[in-house]
């Protein structure tokens, strides 16, 4: 099982930042970093959240193996900032992984 928070509310040992730019007292996993430009494009309004996903999926996601993913963070919490409820690459992360047969989280 991988599970999923944010910084604002995580308060254990296995946290895993998959935030380009993440607090100092956490490890991080750069293969799920989104691109500078896709962050400033959705930060800026340029694109909506659907787009966002397909830039997603198309320059992060589809470049990587899940089982690899998934066996490298298992057990562990995928941190970002937003919180629950709320439009993040951290959900479209868990999505991913659970079409592609695996159980996530949202703690």
């Amino acid at each position: 099982m991988i599970y999923t928070s944010y910084f604002g509310s995580y308060r254990g040992d296995n946290g895993v930042s998959i935030a380009r730019f993440y607090p100092s007292n956490f490890v991080a996993y750069p293969d799920l970093f989104p691109s500078s430009k896709l962050l400033r494009l959705k930060k800026s309004g340029m694109i909506s959240d659907d787009e966002y996903k397909v830039q997603y999926y198309n320059e992060v996601l589809n470049n990587l193996n899940s089982e690899k993913v998934y066996s490298e963070l298992n057990e562990k919490v995928l941190l970002c900032y937003e919180k629950a409820g709320y439009f993040c690459h951290r959900h479209i992360v868990a999505e991913w992984l659970i079409n592609n047969g695996y159980k996530v989280k949202e703690i």
